[in-house]
């Protein structure tokens, strides 16, 4: 692992939302690293009231957040292809392996890249 950064989905960051302790002890001492997908996700999810709301913009403040570049859009496009994860997967997977830092997700499809380093958070 790369020090004490670690790149995270935006399952992991709704499981720390509703106060999963388990995912609240993985993440505590951690710098979270994230992708600008996580962050649209997370605040356009449906009825989100505007308490969520708050509470949300507060968790990404303590985060590092990831926009694209030129060398992330290659990664995503070979990812797609070779993985068939959704778009806004593929970009979250190439932001973690373009930064070399492990991906902390529940979802097992991110297990199809194999150059990329996943911890898998069983629900």
């Amino acid at each position: 692992m790369n020090g004490n950064k670690i790149f995270v989905d935006t399952n992991i960051l709704i499981y720390f939302l509703k106060g999963e302790k388990e995912v609240i002890e993985m993440i505590a001492d951690k710098d979270l690293v994230t992708s600008f997908i996580t962050e649209l996700e997370l605040l356009s999810l449906p009825k989100i009231s505007e308490k969520s709301k708050k509470l949300i913009k507060e968790l990404l403040k303590n985060c590092l957040i990831i926009d694209l570049n030129n060398d992330i859009k290659e990664l995503t496009i070979e990812f797609r292809k070779k993985s068939k994860l959704k778009l806004p997967d593929s970009i979250i997977a190439a932001s973690a392996y373009f930064l070399n830092l492990p991906l902390l997700t529940a979802d097992k499809q991110f297990k199809s890249i194999d150059e990329l380093e996943v911890l898998l958070y069983e629900v």
